[in-house]
């Protein structure tokens, strides 16, 4: 682990602050999955980002002048069980901090932190009871005026942190090269080895121990393994069915490494090719991907990449029939929803959806230099919904990679994985 970069993330994240202003950022907590047993612990996004510690229930404060951080204490009957902690006096040399206090001593210190400051940024909505015990502080504080002291008047979310996570360093896009290598492998190896008669779950199986073959913590996110008309649900993950011939299997997966994760989906046939309606579908999804693609450059305004795949995905739907109207009509009426129900792009990075707004005074925000986002166009067909032509009913198909906004050229960092008709029937072979 290389804290050098960690140092500098706190270094500027106090040049965000102000005099007056303390800044609250903790880690997660172990989460019991029941009894017991705990879930596979996966540090806050936030946290990690300032600190790079993997450990739980750690508290980091910073004001422009001052960075301390309240860390598990020592305690070898407790580490016998669940591992070695850090400890205060490691973490202050690791991250060259001013003081560093056992967790512990937490709510003795929250005077000190507060006294005088007057506005607290803090995540509030993560963990309630510990929103409450702030606020309940905070207005303890502020009973103390007749001694000229007070708490702070202004609770804030630190959107300036999460500005700063938008924008991805060299390191961090090394990161995400890293995992979307990974995922490129757990994709190839599916679309190969599928075939019918085997369950979701196979496919799955493959996937994740890809992923950790090769380093990752695993998936980014929960693997969706959706074959025939599974693939209509966008959020499908039971992954507990039988694949036939004549199915399209969609799988939407990426390996998180490093705490960034890749963000991919991908289509191919439960057989050897692919049918004549889902070729046509598939066909128009990659026309509108790949010039959605090329729209992700500097300057360009979110939203336009959304319209202009929606656009392209209508004078498709018309061409087959499946629309009447011009794709003017069809878009101001939004009769397409019917098919494409969501949304084209997503920030990316150490969140599978990323931090960052989209939109600011109700103008569309512009893409920027740095910036990581996805393209992931898509067309659904209800298999209940008896108006669509039978012969499209049930399928489902979503392309998606990920692509870093660098000038006039955007950069794919998932096109190593397969989308060409051509390329996913010849691994079939």
């Amino acid at each position: 682990m290389n804290y050098e970069i960690h140092k500098r993330r706190i270094a500027e994240a106090q040049k965000r602050l102000q005099d007056g202003e303390v800044l609250f950022v903790f880690a997660a907590s172990h989460t019991i999955r029941n009894r017991d047993v705990d879930y596979k612990f996966r540090q806050d996004s936030d946290y990690f980002y300032l600190t790079g510690l993997d450990e739980a229930d750690g508290i980091l404060i910073l004001k422009n002048s001052y960075k301390a951080a309240f860390l598990l204490p020592k305690d070898k009957e407790k580490e016998i069980w669940t591992g070695i902690r850090v400890g205060k006096e490691k973490a202050k040399d690791l991250l060259g901090l001013d003081e560093t206090f056992d967790l512990n001593d937490w709510e003795s210190k929250l005077d000190f932190l507060l006294l005088n400051q007057h506005t607290l940024f803090h995540f509030f909505g993560r963990n309630p009871a510990r929103d409450t015990k702030l606020i309940e502080w905070i207005y303890s504080l502020n009973q103390r005026a007749r001694e000229g002291k007070f708490g702070p008047k202004r609770i804030e979310t630190p959107e300036f942190l999460h500005r700063m996570r938008m924008f991805k360093s060299s390191e961090e896009i090394d990161a995400l090269r890293e995992s979307a290598r990974i995922t490129a492998l757990g994709h190839e190896r599916i679309i190969r080895e599928s075939k019918p008669g085997m369950f979701e779950y196979e496919l799955e199986a493959i996937l994740e121990s890809e992923y950790l073959k090769h380093g990752a913590w695993g998936g980014g996110y929960g693997h969706i393994v959706a074959s025939g008309k599974n693939a209509t649900v966008l959020h499908y993950t039971s992954n507990n069915c039988k694949l036939a011939e004549g199915d399209l299997v969609l799988v939407d997966s990426g390996a998180e490494k490093g705490y960034y994760t890749a963000d991919v989906t991908r289509n191919f046939p439960a057989g050897k090719k692919f049918t004549s309606e889902q070729k046509a579908v598939y066909e128009i999804v990659l026309k509108a991907q790949k010039e959605a693609i090329e729209n992700a450059r500097e300057g360009t305004e979110f939203i336009a990449v959304h319209n202009g795949a929606v656009r392209t995905l209508c004078e498709g739907l018309i061409d087959l029939g499946l629309l009447q109207g011009s794709p003017d009509s069809v878009i101001e009426q939004g009769i397409f929803k019917k098919y494409y129900m969501h949304r084209t792009s997503h920030y990316l990075g150490m969140d599978v959806h990323d931090v960052g707004h989209y939109y600011q005074d109700g103008a569309s925000k512009k893409l920027e230099n740095g910036q990581v986002i996805t393209i992931e166009p898509g067309l659904y067909f209800d298999p209940e919904d008896l108006s669509i032509p039978e012969r499209f009913r049930g399928i489902g198909i979503r392309i998606e990679d990920d692509v870093l906004v660098q000038g006039n050229t955007p950069v794919n960092l998932t096109r190593e994985i397969p989308k060409e008709i051509e390329d996913i029937e010849a691994r079939k072979r």
